[in-house]
């Protein structure tokens, strides 16, 4: 499915239809102050397109975190999804990794999966990461969201999500699978997201379990 932008026709973008009312700093809502904005409600075409999958927006706040007892605990669902409507009237309103405060990352997850190691469905798996200069993630962001809600991977039943963490000097974009030992499924995705990205620079998997047992010290296991 090509997931396409059916607003780029209207002259007005439709306003977020999932923001809080009370967006806490470095939150991902964009628009003026008004904060009226934040009430109204979610105005799509008559005709819509169903993805595959229901997928959800969480986003783990950089100014909550150095409050949180355990980690995760900042992290919080932001809005789910389940057309390509809904997916462009709520990305067309939310700041891009460029905007994100440092520190902020914001994940797109298939509806029920949970971005953390101990879920159930991401316990075995691992992720593909890639590099980018800081602020300059926001292309390639946008075409990984594509990739994975338009069903566009060969293996795309591997996929769980993706997550895009804005740090200091540099974007990463991970795209996290279910079975990080099925070596075919994962070579598959990396040589197809590295197409997708049309990214010419290394890009390297690392097996959940290694990450939680080593920390920084986990090594790549497959590498294209």
């Amino acid at each position: 499915m090509v997931v396409e932008d059916p607003q780029k026709s209207t002259k007005e973008e439709t306003p977020n239809p999932n923001a809080d009312d009370d967006l806490e700093e470095g939150e991902i809502a964009a628009g003026g102050d008004d904060d009226s904005s934040s009430k109204r409600s979610l105005s799509l075409p008559n005709q819509s397109h169903p993805l595959e999958h229901q997928w959800t927006f969480w986003f783990d706040n950089p100014s909550a975190k150095s409050k949180q007892a355990t980690w995760g605990s900042a992290m919080r669902s932001i809005f789910t999804f389940a057309t390509v409507e809904e997916f462009w009237s709520v990305y067309n309103n939310i700041h891009h990794p460029s905007m994100l405060a440092v520190g902020a990352d914001f994940h797109c997850f298939k509806d029920k999966i949970e971005p953390k190691w101990e879920d159930p469905v991401c316990v075995n798996g691992g992720k593909w990461t890639v590099i980018f200069p800081k602020g300059k993630s926001d292309t390639s962001w946008l075409n990984t969201l594509l990739a994975m809600i338009g069903e566009q991977f060969d293996h795309g039943d591997e996929i769980c999500g993706a997550v895009v963490s804005v740090r200091a000097k540099q974007d990463k974009i991970a795209l996290w699978t279910k079975n990080a030992s099925n070596e075919a499924a994962q070579l598959s995705i990396g040589k197809q997201w590295k197409e997708f990205l049309d990214y010419n620079g290394p890009m390297g998997f690392i097996f959940h379990d290694d990450a939680k047992k080593l920390e920084r010290a986990a090594k790549n296991r497959y590498s294209i």
